[in-house]
């Protein structure tokens, strides 16, 4: 009682509840991430973070969970005991009991977007919000390239995978059924980086260039996600569905001849 009795004294001093704390913990250790241009809800406890940023920071780090906030892109993103975390010192011999770690599919298809957004970057094509968008055949087209890999030509497990990184809000799409198809286009979030590092990005555009390099993509999926070094982006339980309603996507950048709106047709 005495944590919590401290945290309505303090909560009282920005004139808040301690429900109102409760839904900012409970978003970022269920989802790992609160992401201010997803949605209207998001946007309003990413704003209400920021009041109590020193609280929720130090309640978390009590049990060992790092917090990164980034300021310029506006998203608050959870790593787990343990995990390596960008701008941040490294802990040694971290609790791993919260990691998930991604499937294989996951894994190879973050390491194509993380390539196609630092090719997106060097071409100036990235908008204001720091996004770059992508057509799903792109997509395909640097998967075969890269990793020799093809997307699921399953429509229920292509879904499935593009759906868990939009939950990690890796990227945004518009409706589901256009992933059936090539027409698709994908916007890829800049925290994309802090998830495959440089030093990840380097290795696989080595083995681009090298045709007696060993594939990334190990056939064990545990081994894949360790033997690269890609971080799950959130190492928490995946659990539940993001909002399908009210959201609040930012709106497309400035329109290409070849990219059309990812959302004109969402009500």
């Amino acid at each position: 009682m005495v944590i919590i009795d401290l945290l309505q004294q303090q909560l009282a001093k920005q004139q808040l509840e301690l429900g109102a704390f409760q839904q900012v913990v409970q978003r970022l250790l269920d989802y790992g991430v609160i992401c201010r241009d997803e949605s209207q809800t998001e946007q309003e406890l990413y704003d209400r973070y920021l009041r109590i940023k020193s609280l929720v920071d130090d309640y978390l780090r009590v049990i060992g969970v790092r917090v990164q906030h980034d300021n310029l892109f506006q998203y608050v993103r959870l790593y787990p005991p343990g995990a390596q975390v960008p701008g941040m010192d490294d802990e040694a011999g971290g609790f791993s009991g919260f990691r998930s770690r991604l499937s294989q599919g996951e894994v190879v298809l973050l390491l194509v977007l993380r390539s196609l957004y630092e090719q997106q970057l060097r071409e100036g094509q990235i908008d204001d919000g720091g996004c770059a968008m992508v057509s799903l055949e792109a997509v395909s087209i640097a998967m075969k390239s890269l990793l020799n890999r093809s997307l699921p030509l399953q429509s229920t497990e292509r879904r499935a995978l593009f759906r868990t990184l939009k939950r990690m809000r890796v990227i945004q799409f518009g409706q589901e059924e256009a992933l059936d198809s090539g027409d698709a286009w994908l916007r890829i979030r800049p925290m994309i980086t802090s998830l495959v590092s440089h030093e990840v990005l380097q290795g696989l555009m080595e083995a681009e260039t090298d045709p007696g390099e060993p594939g990334l993509i190990a056939d064990d999926d545990s081994q894949a996600s360790r033997s690269r070094g890609v971080e799950p982006p959130r190492d928490l339980e995946l659990t539940g569905e993001p909002e399908e309603s009210g959201e609040a996507i930012l709106p497309p950048p400035a329109p290409r001849a070849s990219a059309p709106s990812l959302f004109g047709e969402e009500s």
